[in-house]
């Protein structure tokens, strides 16, 4: 065996078989304990019901690059989001243009030209010619708080020119102010910081230009100072992924890797980015919207190291989503593929993505990175090839010509594979998948399904009958029940206590999707929900954020029994060894109460206490936006070697332990 197929032998042994970190063990793993994968709950983003633009991505200006289309929409093109501004009498005009842009990939901007300009004779303000945003459905601002502003512009005419730029509130209110004086023929950036003088939820920014001529304006930004550590996402939803305490993320998608419905010309390539945000490429996103790319794949991989989470990326492989062109709808779904001949450039884009991330600054794509502000590498362990495509013997080719490049040239790199959309038993798709990954010996295979509530409570025992000599582990990289109420989440909870049981079989798990925008809703349910100003967190998120936090990687199945179970109570028992913590879950959806027996004999170094946290309420209680009554709640409670505990109805319990 050669030293590649060695190091990539030891890489699907140590990794498949589960990702327990190498760290120091702070406490020993007492007898009769199963070593279990300590990655099980992460998150996956995908651009989504206004997820990014408008989301995640901080940035407050809508389509301030110009680029909306009517392929992404009926009715959209560069205008829209804004408005001509020809306060006091002013005259002039606006109008897109394409010729000299900043860069090939960002061809859009707008040419404003200014024949008068007016004033109000009673109100020194709003004059000049100009143009207004008002963001997505408005532009929250804080009292005292600073946004950064910067824009593109060129005076076309060669004629330098005098900018007024206005943080504008409610009744033409001014809550700040600044002056721009361009100067020279090309493009240049220009940046004021703005400072608002109050609260407002629904502010706008103009940009008002206060001499004749033309002036060409691009890449209009507003940008909050305060974003999650000073990396340009909205803190409020940052943090609500932190508090997730997620071990990787998966991204970008979900059918926006292959374009979804629209084929081949909207895939997303990673290349287009990265680097300086007026050099990416904006495109339609399958959703039907727009994906700006201000948050690509240098933010994506920043995020993950901000919140200590592996990236797991995604690429496509060859073949578009079988969505193509209505396929959804099609008794044979449609499904078109790169020729052959043409494959090098996808495995090209897999193989420049390893060296971006964890090149050294002397390789080509290595130094990219750190031209961009990071040239210490990233550490990618994981890559995923495909997103729930068809299994047609078109994927099976490319995908293995993809695989087994990328393999010979970085045996150290996890490969996830996928096992198609619908991974159910006896699904043609789900069967060739896992036929694929044993033939060919693929680390971890990446399952979806969305299923009623039912599906999670009746087949909790679901991975108890997987093969323990697969070389192949689950990623269980999509699953949500089909509904937002406490129910779902409790009859999740039973699924991921299975799970955890079968932490040597599953790898890594996912709830999807991740965020979705009041009011922009592509997909029901979600994780959280959003609008501008508030963040609602659902059952689902409490149970996600209760198993994310205690992670471990031993598992132990006679710690915590229930008296007389049935399907509607569950319980593990987690050991993790690195931060000596115990973590006890059991799981009560009945609508009667029930005792636990706790049983510690055989761990060491028992505190006199530990804290109980309990997620519980009615069945069909949910949380929403004019109310959210559901939440955990946290109390101490005295701890001995053997215990009953009762379990509440409804209710999702985790008793934490600190070893000494």
């Amino acid at each position: 065996m050669n030293l590649k197929k060695a190091l990539y032998a030891v890489a699907v042994a140590c990794m498949a078989t589960t990702p327990v970190a190498t760290l120091a063990q702070r406490v020993k793993a007492p007898a009769g304990g199963k070593k279990i994968s300590n990655e099980l709950i992460g998150i996956f983003f995908e651009d989504i019901s206004y997820a990014a633009d408008g989301g995640l991505f901080a940035e407050l200006i809508e389509n301030g690059s110009f680029e909306y289309n009517p392929t992404e929409r009926d009715g959209w093109g560069p205008g829209t989001g804004w408005r001509m501004l020809r306060p006091g009498h002013s005259l002039g005009q606006l109008m897109p243009q394409m010729a000299r842009p900043i860069h090939p990939d960002n061809p859009t901007y707008m040419r404003l030209s200014v024949e008068r300009v007016g004033r109000y004779y009673d109100f020194d303000g709003w004059t000049g010619v100009g143009m207004r945003n008002d963001g997505f459905n408005g532009m929250p601002v804080k009292a005292g708080a600073k946004y950064d502003f910067s824009v593109f512009l060129r005076n076309a005419d060669g004629k330098d020119k005098e900018i007024r730029v206005v943080l504008g509130g409610e009744k033409n209110g001014i809550l700040a102010e600044a002056t721009i004086k361009t100067h020279g023929e090309g493009w240049q950036k220009y940046e004021v910081q703005l400072t608002a003088n109050e609260d407002c939820e629904r502010a706008n920014v103009q940009l008002l230009c206060l001499t004749t001529g033309e002036l060409d304006v691009d890449m209009v930004s507003l940008m909050p100072k305060d974003t999650y550590k000073g990396h340009g996402l909205r803190k409020d939803l940052a943090e609500a992924l932190a508090a997730l305490e997620p071990k990787f993320m998966r991204f970008p998608g979900g059918c926006v890797v292959h374009g979804g419905g629209d084929g081949f010309w909207n895939t997303y390539r990673w290349k287009t980015t990265i680097g300086p945000r007026e050099q990416r490429r904006a495109q339609k996103n399958t959703w039907g919207y727009h994906q700006s790319m201000g948050l690509g794949y240098y933010e994506y991989f920043q995020f993950c190291e901000d919140l200590g989470m592996q990236p797991l990326p995604i690429l496509p492989c060859g073949v578009s989503c079988q969505g193509t062109n209505g396929g959804w709808g099609m008794r044979n779904q449609a499904q078109d593929a790169v020729p052959m001949n043409e494959m090098d450039e996808w495995v090209d884009d897999a193989l420049d993505l390893i060296e971006w991330a964890n090149g050294d600054v002397t390789t080509e794509w290595g130094r990219k990175r750190a031209e961009q502000g990071h040239p210490e590498p990233f550490n990618l362990k994981y890559l995923g090839l495909g997103n729930e495509e068809k299994i047609t013997p078109e994927f099976e080719e490319r995908f293995k010509y993809i695989y087994n490049k990328v393999r010979e040239k970085h045996p150290e790199i996890i490969i996830v594979g996928t096992a198609g959309p619908g991974s159910h038993k006896g699904n043609p798709d789900f069967d060739n998948g896992w036929r694929i990954a044993e033939e060919n010996q693929i680390p971890i295979l990446d399952e979806h399904y969305y299923e009623p509530r039912e599906y999670f409570l009746n087949n909790q025992h679901n991975y108890d009958n997987y093969p323990r000599n697969r070389k192949t582990k689950v990623y269980l990289g999509e699953y949500a029940a089909k509904d937002k109420k406490l129910a779902d989440a409790l009859y999740e909870a039973l699924y991921l206590l299975g799970i955890e049981r079968n932490g040597d079989v599953v790898a890594m798990t996912s709830y999807a999707p991740l965020f979705g925008k009041k009011n922009h809703l592509n997909w029901n349910p979600n994780l959280i929900y959003f609008d501008n100003t508030q963040v609602v967190l659902t059952p689902s998120y409490y149970v996600q954020q209760m198993f994310g936090t205690t992670a471990g990687d031993y598992f132990y199945g006679d710690v915590a029994t229930f008296s007389n179970p049935d399907k509607y109570q569950g319980s593990s028992a987690v050991l993790n060894t690195q931060k000596g913590e115990l973590y006890i879950k059991y799981v009560n959806a009945a609508s009667e109460a029930k005792d636990v027996k706790i049983d510690l004999s055989r761990f060491r170094g028992l505190p006199a206490t530990a804290s109980l946290t309990v997620l519980c309420g009615n069945l069909e209680q949910e949380n929403n936006f004019e109310a959210q009554p559901l939440a955990p709640s946290t109390q101490s409670l005295k701890l001995k070697k053997q215990m009953v505990l009762p379990a509440q109805p409804h209710s999702c319990n985790v008793l934490r332990i600190r070893l000494k």
